[in-house]
């Protein structure tokens, strides 16, 4: 598969690159800093740009056969619209160059999944959370409403663990405490979901 990678220098990004490169697909990382991929910038194309810029994304995006977005602000708390705009830039792209797989990362307790929440999740997203929540509420709202072959993918509190490939995902989930996965889960599970199409047109929600 010729695969897209955005977010690719990120914690989880960076799994799904690794795994698409066992997998034998032709990866190319869509990145605003190509230093920062260090000698992995060797094992794939390379494409710098801002995620935000449908023309920046619409170049990268020609001739893919899917895109895995593992977008995200790192420790940052405040959203910025980084999610809105991303995902605009997003659809636009692949509806203009005709890539209808998109698998999309966002987190558990936006939008619906929000009811779904613990007592203590629901602390954390409607405090810490809650400026970036919105945003991606919107962002998945817009990917929802688009024609895309969309999949979003809703995990629970991510860790830097390794990949155990026994979590839980489905449509939803029960949730007790402030349940975890790790990034490496999530990244096999969205480059699984990218190769099928169980997936398509759900929300996955998935923990451990």
């Amino acid at each position: 598969m010729k695969l897209l990678i955005l977010g690719a220098t990120g914690p989880t990004g960076r799994h799904v690159v690794d795994l698409a490169l066992r997998a034998g697909d032709s990866v190319t990382v869509f990145v605003r800093n190509p230093a920062a991929l260090g000698d992995l910038a060797d094992r794939v194309t390379v494409v710098t740009g801002d995620a935000t810029s449908r023309h920046d994304v619409s170049g990268a995006m020609t001739g893919q056969d899917a895109v895995v977005a593992a977008l995200g602000r790192g420790n940052s708390l405040t959203a910025d619209d980084f999610f809105t705009r991303s995902s605009t830039a997003v659809i636009a792209a692949a509806e203009e160059v005709g890539v209808s797989r998109l698998v999309w990362l966002s987190s558990f307790g936006v939008g619906h999944t929000y009811q779904w929440s613990s007592v203590p999740q629901k602390l954390i997203y409607r405090t810490l959370l809650r400026s970036v929540y919105a945003n991606k509420e919107i962002a998945d709202e817009r990917i929802r409403s688009s024609a895309l072959d969309w999949t979003l993918v809703y995990p629970t509190r991510l860790t830097h663990g390794p990949e155990a490939g026994t979590y839980r995902a489905d449509d939803r989930l029960p949730m007790k405490g402030n349940p975890t996965i790790s990034r490496a889960d999530v990244a096999a599970f969205m480059h699984q979901a990218a190769h099928g199409s169980e997936w398509l047109h759900r929300t996955a929600v998935i923990s451990d």
